[in-house]
């Protein structure tokens, strides 16, 4: 058996290991940007201009300019007031739930990421959504509690399914809302690339924050929080912004020329979905505009292995658990790969 777990390449659509060339379908790079040649040289533009690194405060009385240049263009593309960066994803999240939590009693939604948690070993939330929602509605409009953040990924991306935020407009109006929301797999991707922002509730009585890492789809090694002026200008009064070194201004360079190179990404993503969701049936389970697909067949991985196709494929939530078998599209795919994985599959 070959060691899947050594690989000393890049990823890509395609993976030769031991002289054998493996089709790739899983991951997170759901728009194909690490292979990216017009991504890839705007990185090495960015290198040249800013340098490899900045191990220095965004406090600090002398810095690089791109980082507030790249938190206005980003505020911008995903149409919120401000946004904060910071080095990955993990510390977004750390961020943002450590300060807000402190304003208001705290709710877990299901199966919310680790990076959401401000405990080491924090129990899991492993409600059905209907049933947390249902659960949520009632124990905040019950309380006297007036301040609650709620924390949420905005979807499961294992499964798939997109979680709808639209219940929260069944809470009182007299309840302050803070919705802190997970969207590392949907920005760049969803809603037509802008991500969960577009969906959730408009109101005055709720605040809507989105942390995401950047280095899924949009394929730069950052974090991100989108948020209004005053929660971003709080944010970044926080000891863990203030001690906290920023991301490489290369990767974030080539984040802020990108929007075509998305753009292209993307569309072509949509074309590989659209011709592998033709020919699947109802035994699969994916949701509209999401690139992945669920198959419960525990042998499924291991078929598809003696045709040289590799897909995501381990327990699921525990190691003792049934074995998930996820298939990935990107647009690193060609027609050609999707063509040979329909094939392999259904014939």
């Amino acid at each position: 058996m070959p060691d899947f777990k050594s690989i000393d390449q890049p990823f890509s659509n395609k993976i030769n290991i031991d002289g054998t060339s493996y089709l790739y379908f899983g991951g997170t790079a759901y728009l194909g940007i690490p292979q990216d040649q017009d991504f890839i040289d705007l990185y090495i533009e960015g290198i040249k201009k800013f340098g490899l690194n900045n191990g220095t405060s965004r406090t600090n009385n002398i810095q690089q300019g791109i980082y507030n240049e790249a938190e206005k263009v980003a505020a911008k593309r995903y149409g919120t007031e401000a946004a904060l960066i910071t080095s990955s994803g993990y510390l977004a999240a750390q961020l943002t739930v450590k300060a807000l939590s402190a304003l208001g009693e705290v709710i877990y939604g299901p199966a919310a990421h680790p990076a959401l948690s401000l405990a080491e070993h924090q129990p899991k939330n492993l409600m059905l959504l209907r049933d947390w929602v249902a659960e949520t509605i009632e124990r905040i409009n019950s309380s006297e509690e007036k301040t609650w953040v709620l924390v949420s990924n905005s979807m499961n991306n294992l499964v798939p399914e997109i979680y709808d935020f639209d219940f929260a407009k069944e809470l009182s109006k007299d309840k302050n809302i803070i919705l802190v929301v997970d969207d590392s797999h949907g920005i760049g991707v969803n809603n037509n690339g802008i991500g969960a922002i577009v969906n959730l509730p408009k109101q005055e009585n709720i605040e809507n924050v989105v942390v995401a890492s950047m280095a899924k789809a949009l394929g730069v090694d950052a974090g991100l929080v989108l948020a209004s002026d005053k929660m971003i200008d709080k944010l970044k009064k926080t000891n863990t912004f203030i001690g906290a070194s920023p991301p490489s201004a290369a990767g974030l360079y080539a984040f802020i020329h990108a929007g075509q190179i998305y753009s292209k990404a993307l569309n072509k993503l949509k074309n590989n979905m659209a011709m592998f969701e033709e020919a699947l049936n109802l035994t699969w389970k994916f949701t509209w505009d999401f690139p992945v697909y669920l198959l419960g067949d525990v042998n499924f991985s291991q078929r598809l292995l003696q045709q040289q196709i590799l897909i995501s494929s381990f327990p699921y939530p525990n190691p003792t658990d049934k074995t998930l078998n996820r298939i990935v599209l990107s647009a690193w795919h060609e027609k050609e790969d999707i063509e040979k994985l329909i094939a392999a599959i259904f014939f």
